[in-house]
């Protein structure tokens, strides 16, 4: 272990305890193994952390939660910075603002905001790092009334290569903040975010579940809502194969199920349309059948973290993606085929999410990555277990992606992107050109070169 010149920095190498703090994943399908790894809680830290780098020849890479993990390239000589950074949560409540430090969880904000009757642009689960999620591009599902997450960043705080922490927003330099907000990262450390929040005191949230055979009628009649939903709503289809395990009720884990859930704003035209958005939504499939577990209610904006059932224990976990144009009664049959199988899937989880709405056509334009253009992003996912389990879970996924070939924009969305090997799309051309000469400007010499992500640079 290596003490560098800001007091607290410990530069610490593999078989060190701080190595391993530093380098822990949520993900454990994507270890991470740079030749040296640090924890950094202040901005002085990460700027000492960046010297040393440099001093020594090595490149920089970051991460604060490790969600994404398999997402990233190989750290093969390269210092892991994992953010975080002292401080907590600030609320704003006049602007509408939250200052979030770099390695904070979307909990922490959802309960701070809520205390003053606002709502974040956050993700499924709890445990998500905000600025890694918000950078990504961020699908929320507000998204479908607020856009991609991203476009909800007001400022952002980091070191850069030279060292300097700066203050980026779109007044101090335009180019970088475009950049920053979806660009595919290789532009510094990132130590705070600010990102605007909105009203939202109560919303009706929840999961509804039914038995897997079921689930032609349900997504049928699922889609047909979806052609034309009020942007308020935002929710996915999923089915499920759950393990019998203590923490899940065994309704779900006796076999597939359907499961619809979501989140359901009221609309600007006054309280109590969000209740008559969901009867219009859950109505028609509770009346094709009786759910067997049902947690749909008008409840405060906290509630959304439980709805999506996500793990809260680090797991390897390991998964493809897709943005989709409407499937139709064909892709939905091909779909179905293989994701509710009766004699048994590896995926534990796949389905759809509903996007349209704002995640389409926002209300201004944002950054590098502003918007999605499909109707639904697909994803799956297993739990890797062993070399056998891997196998089957890249099969099956291999198998749902020739199935929905012919509905697949061949875009997609970073964050629910599980493999740097899959195919990534979220950029253009002339987008991955401007992001070049941006990285050449505040990182000439490529020290964060390996942080960016596949298609975001036509130079790595």
């Amino acid at each position: 272990m290596t003490v560098v010149d800001e007091p607290g920095t410990l530069i610490a190498s593999p078989g060190d305890p701080a190595y391993e703090a530093a380098t822990h994943v949520f993900n454990l399908a994507g270890p991470l193994r740079p030749v040296a790894a640090t924890t950094a809680r202040t901005v002085d830290q990460v700027r000492a952390a960046i010297r040393h780098a440099r001093a020594v020849g090595l490149g920089v890479r970051a991460h604060s939660t490790g969600h994404g993990a398999p997402a990233g390239r190989p750290m093969d000589g390269d210092l892991l910075i994992r953010t975080r950074m002292d401080g907590e949560v600030e609320i704003d409540a006049a602007r509408r603002v939250a200052r979030v430090p770099a390695g904070t969880a979307w909990a922490a904000v959802v309960t701070a905001a809520a205390a003053h009757g606002l709502a974040a642009p956050h993700g499924s689960a709890p445990t998500v790092g905000v600025v890694g999620y918000l950078l990504r591009g961020g699908l929320s599902f507000y998204g479908r009334k607020h856009g991609l997450a991203a476009n909800s960043v007001l400022a952002i705080e980091l070191v850069t290569a030279d060292g300097e922490a700066r203050r980026v927003d779109a007044a101090s330099d335009p180019e970088l903040f475009w950049a920053l907000r979806g660009g595919g990262g290789g532009f510094g450390v990132v130590t705070a975010v600010e990102v605007g929040l909105f009203p939202a005191a109560r919303v009706v949230t929840g999961a509804a579940y039914w038995p897997a055979a079921h689930a032609p009628r349900l997504l049928s009649a699922w889609r047909r809502w979806a052609l034309d939903a009020p942007w308020e709503a935002g929710t996915s289809l999923r089915v499920m194969n759950l393990p019998p395990l203590p923490e899940i009720p065994p309704a779900l884990s006796s076999g597939p199920v359907l499961c619809v859930d979501g989140v359901v704003l009221d609309a600007e035209s006054g309280p109590g349309t969000a209740e008559r958005h969901a009867a219009d939504l859950l109505g028609p499939l509770r009346a094709i059948a009786e759910p067997v577990l049902d947690t749909w209610e008008t409840t405060t904006t906290a509630a959304v973290l439980d709805a999506h059932m996500e793990p809260d224990e680090p797991i390897a976990i390991a998964g493809d993606h897709l943005l989709l144009r409407e499937i139709g009664d064909d892709g939905a049959a091909r779909l179905l085929d293989l994701i509710a199988d009766p004699a048994g899937s590896p995926l534990v989880t796949a389905g759809l999410r509903q996007l349209g709405g704002a995640y389409a056509a926002p209300p201004a334009p944002g950054g590098a990555l502003d918007r999605l253009d499909a109707a639904y992003a697909y994803s799956g996912a297993g739990v890797v277990m062993d070399a056998g389990s891997l196998a089957a879970i890249r099969d099956r996924c291999a198998r749902v992606r020739e199935a929905l070939a012919p509905w697949d924009t061949g875009r997609t969305a970073p964050t629910f992107v599980e493999d740097s090997e899959q195919p990534q799309g979220h950029l253009s051309a002339e987008q991955i050109g401007e992001l070049d000469r941006i990285r050449q400007r505040v990182d000439p010499d490529g020290l964060f070169r390996g942080d960016v992500t596949p298609n975001a640079s036509s130079l790595i």
